[in-house]
């Protein structure tokens, strides 16, 4: 049943709690909505998050971090097309509208703009879904038109412990199946954990895929997101047949990994390219603050976990507890306390102009969906929207329509429009 909510710049204020880790452990479904509210200020002479940060830690630069608060003044509207997945985890677009979704189980479906569900693709390879693992994210070949394929990650058992795959399979033509499915790259090494694999997967502007991989969790392995010859903790760019792509900033280079395009990461939920620049963004999962967005550069070390906002869980800091160091790359922006940044995406469309190229982010702890103004590549505005409804925002997308779609822990799926 299809249930409509008018929003006008809804929610700009959420509480956000100063303990709260990068939780990847659904909470329990919202099982109704709240009224919506509106607005038509634009701008307000303060941050849109009001919690007690949980370090002492200053900023390298003014507005790194809790910048002025925006307010949307076009009305728009949003619309619950499902509630019908379940733990849904990646969204892709189709040229022709529909969707294809993965849930953290293992099953990816296809979704109609009417919000029906299929039945579960055959053909994906066994998941290992315990803890923060499962069937992640996903993309549809630039050419999907003519080859019909599909691209995605997931965390695999191995005989050593766990990793992150890459598959690719092509959808069959009646629409029930993933064909001549294969696994193209496995993030060595495997490791026992269940946590932190990433993973999102996209196109590059040269046909390559840019493959986010997490730092798996653990003080012992999270070390790793520093070593060159580790796929653990990087941003990865493969062809599409999983070989290292053409250009790679380490190709040549003895005792390291040639597929390294980015290193020192966490747990990269979020990845974008800027419709105008075409630059490369990322998001990341801090511990208890620390949740990053970075601009990357190729060859770049983003510094986890060396630097870092945030602090460890328990309560103390993290490693030489420093934020800056030589070398290493300082994020655009940061949050303290954190939101939890899942997928994400630059809006390119025009049905709502104050949006054009601003960087939307699902926010799972924090319970919203991020709208970040950003200029000369700076954040300079924050916006929290459909913080009313109570759901983990896993990920989001710009439809063929111009729309935003968002999927949540919770399984809804959301249609974000101009009213």
């Amino acid at each position: 049943m299809k249930n409509q909510l008018l929003f006008i710049a809804a929610g700009i204020l959420i509480a956000v709690s100063s303990c709260k880790t990068d939780s990847d452990t659904p909470a329990t479904p919202s099982t109704g909505t709240t009224p919506p509210t509106s607005g038509t200020t634009t701008t307000s002479t303060s941050p849109v998050e009001t919690n007690r940060p949980n370090s002492t830690y200053s900023p390298a630069f003014s507005g790194q971090t809790r910048v002025t608060g925006v307010r949307t003044t076009t009305p728009f509207e949003s619309n619950v097309l499902t509630t019908a997945l379940t733990s849904p985890w990646g969204i892709a677009c189709l040229p022709d509208g529909r969707f294809l979704i993965t849930e953290k189980a293992g099953t990816m479906r296809l979704v109609t703009t009417g919000g029906q569900v299929s039945a579960p693709l055959s053909g994906i390879p066994a998941v290992n879904s315990s803890g923060q693992g499962g069937l992640l994210g996903l993309c549809i070949d630039p050419a999907f038109t003519t080859n019909r394929m599909i691209y995605w990650s997931f965390s695999e058992r191995a005989t050593a412990g766990n990793l992150l795959a890459v598959a690719k399979g092509r959808l069959s033509a009646n629409e029930t199946s993933l064909e001549g499915v294969t696994v193209i790259y496995r993030a060595t090494p495997a490791y026992a954990g269940t946590n932190q694999y990433g993973s999102r997967v996209i196109f590059d502007r040269t046909g390559n895929l840019l493959v986010s991989s997490g730092d798996r969790s653990d003080p012992g392995i999270r070390v790793q997101a520093q070593a060159l010859n580790s796929a653990i903790g990087k941003l990865i760019r493969i062809t599409t047949d999983g070989g290292p792509a053409p250009g790679n900033p380490f190709a040549g280079q003895a005792d390291v990994r040639p597929e390294l395009y980015s290193i020192g990461h966490r747990n990269q939920h979020g990845l974008s390219i800027h419709p105008v620049t075409g630059d490369l963004w990322e998001g990341e999962l801090g511990p208890r603050g620390g949740d990053e967005i970075n601009r990357i550069r190729p060859g770049a070390n983003y510094g986890w976990p060396v630097i870092t906002y945030g602090i460890d869980y328990s309560g103390q800091r993290l490693g030489e507890g420093i934020q800056q160091r030589d070398g290493m790359e300082q994020p655009v922006y940061y949050w303290d306390p954190v939101v939890s940044p899942s997928g994400m995406t630059f809006y390119s469309g025009n049905r709502i102009p104050e949006w054009q190229n601003n960087l939307f982010i699902g926010a799972l702890s924090g319970m919203h969906i991020v709208r970040l103004v950003i200029e000369n590549n700076r954040v300079v505005g924050e916006e929290r929207l459909l913080a009313s409804e109570g759901q983990r925002f896993r990920d989001i997308t710009q439809g063929p329509d111009g729309a935003l779609y968002a999927i949540t822990d919770g399984g809804r799926l959301y249609r974000i429009d101009k009213r």
